[in-house]
């Protein structure tokens, strides 16, 4: 049997807080790794939605139960509750409507995990302020002109819209390299942050 992959640092924090022999729907679940690490580690039935024609081929040869699909269409599909976790990690601000995108999380999935990079995150302000373009960090590797990112989102963003809409936050993790930060001064000091949250 070959060792477990090493997780990137939001999916690690997803994986640990699943709840064992849970029912996951992973939405732009990539080449599958979390849904793997779900697998092998939790007992987790994960199903997945990918829009990437690769990925899906990757993911389905590590012998996981995934389509191709695009979050903005194809969610509308899905039964209300009928998975115990809804996840989407990095994958909210490349959504055309995030917000229809979130509701439909939070319908499908008892509860959701929702990572995203911090756009309000120092090395961003800081590439502004004193090169007036637009950041690449090992966060946001791509260029402005081929990155998926559509909606620049910040955590005080994102906080500010699950209040406003009556979504409860479970947890909230706020992550700076492979380091957690805290709370008070994420928005500055995190580079990305994953939300567990439920209506």
């Amino acid at each position: 049997m070959t060792p477990p992959e090493t997780l990137r640092t939001d999916l690690a924090v997803i994986a640990e807080n699943v709840a064992q022999g849970s029912r996951v729907l992973d939405i732009g679940c990539g080449d599958g790794a979390l849904m793997a690490a779900l697998r092998d580690t939790r007992d987790v039935d994960a199903r997945g939605l990918e829009i990437d024609a690769h990925n899906v081929a990757s993911a389905v040869a590590r012998g996981l139960s995934v389509i191709q699909g695009d979050a903005d269409i194809d969610l509308a599909g899905y039964p209300d509750a009928s998975f115990d976790y809804a996840i989407l990690s990095q994958t909210l601000q490349t959504a055309r409507a995030p917000d229809l995108v979130l509701d439909h999380l939070l319908r499908i999935g008892r509860r959701a995990f929702v990572s995203f990079p911090n756009f309000a995150h120092w090395r961003v302000r800081l590439s502004l302020l004193w090169g007036g373009r637009m950041p690449v960090t090992r966060q946001l590797p791509e260029s402005w002109y081929d990155t998926p990112n559509i909606h620049h989102v910040t955590i005080d963003d994102f906080r500010a819209f699950v209040n406003a809409r009556g979504i409860i936050v479970e947890d909230a993790w706020f992550l700076s390299g492979d380091k957690r930060t805290g709370a008070g001064g994420a928005n500055l000091l995190a580079e990305h942050a994953v939300f567990l949250l439920r209506r």
